[in-house]
């Protein structure tokens, strides 16, 4: 158990109309929680912990939350900057992101770009992991859920499988203080898209009342600011009622989303020429009037996966 709360501290990097988030948890042996992108560890993390009096170098835990290209960017860079002496953790279902940079080609191809009809996607998605992922390597540690990760001292964290958003999605406790950090996987309504995305619905639902029930966040970290019902955001950083309302409103929310989402799917899909064809009733039921071509197209991945689960019904 830990005694004396173990400072976190948000390390933020600007990437295009995204703020990407990493943390850094000042334990015996220092994590760092999500790597953003390429430029991120010596642009962004390292005059960060400098200013605080810490050093990148002496990072010894990288811990992914999950396999998306602006949380596993930075991996390999970060790795190399604390001399390969880091261990990077990743869920087993999400590790195949972080080997390959072909794998996040075939989750585009596989789900939301099947409704975007770019004749260029293959090739822009392609180009951005070569762009943005530091570099393919294999992780330190696959996780399952249900570990506990020592961090030196009395500094204990715990992993919870939280799937939904990603296949692998994982939360990590600190455990004794109840910090949790979530990535991607507490949606809300969504942040600069702002429509809720993750690939299966059901884990997504049953992964936040997990956190709900049993995590009980007292400090909740966020991959995004994401965005109550009238816009505007949360911090990166909530306290437990804020925690508790972003769960709650996701849950909500997702409940909204499924109504729309099968009731299309009952009338069948049919396409047309909006630009959320074929499943723009859900969209108008719903309210939503984004851009739903804008990366990483959350309409589109939740309107999959959706379509995904009536199939398997």
């Amino acid at each position: 158990m830990t005694h004396d709360p173990v400072a976190v501290h948000p390390l933020v990097s600007p990437w295009g109309r995204f703020g990407l988030y990493s943390f850094f948890i000042d334990a015996p042996e220092p994590a760092i929680v999500d790597t953003g992108i390429a430029s991120s560890p010596a642009e962004g993390m390292a005059p960060a912990l400098e200013a605080i009096g810490r050093r990148v170098e002496d990072v010894r835990w990288i811990l992914l939350t999950h396999g998306h290209i602006d949380h596993v960017g930075g991996a390999h860079a970060l790795w190399e900057l604390t001399g390969r002496r880091a261990q990077v953790v990743i869920h087993e279902a999400d590790a195949p992101m972080l080997r390959s940079r072909r794998a996040h080609v075939e989750e585009y191809l596989a789900g939301r770009g099947r409704y975007l009809a770019d004749p260029d996607g293959e090739a822009k998605v392609t180009a951005a992991a070569n762009a943005v992922i530091s570099g393919e390597m294999e992780p330190s540690l696959l996780v399952k859920g249900g570990e506990t990760l020592s961090l030196g001292g009395d500094v204990t964290v715990s992993v919870h499988a939280i799937p939904g958003h990603t296949p692998g999605s994982v939360a990590y406790v600190v455990d004794g203080q109840r910090s949790v950090f979530t990535g991607d996987a507490v949606q809300v309504h969504g942040a600069a898209n702002g429509f809720p995305g993750y690939t299966d619905p059901a884990a997504y639902r049953a992964s936040l009342e997990h956190l709900r029930d049993e995590v009980r966040p007292r400090h909740l970290y966020l991959g995004h600011p994401y965005r109550r019902a009238d816009g505007t955001p949360y911090g990166v950083e909530l306290d437990a009622t804020q925690a508790q309302e972003a769960i709650t409103q996701s849950l909500d929310i997702e409940a909204r989303v499924a109504t729309a989402a099968c009731a299309c799917l009952a009338e069948g899909l049919r396409r047309t020429d909006s630009p959320y064809s074929p499943f723009a009733p859900a969209a108008e039921e719903l309210g939503y009037t984004g851009d739903p071509t804008l990366e990483p197209s959350p309409f589109f991945t939740s309107m999959h996966g959706y379509r995904l689960r009536n199939q398997n019904s």
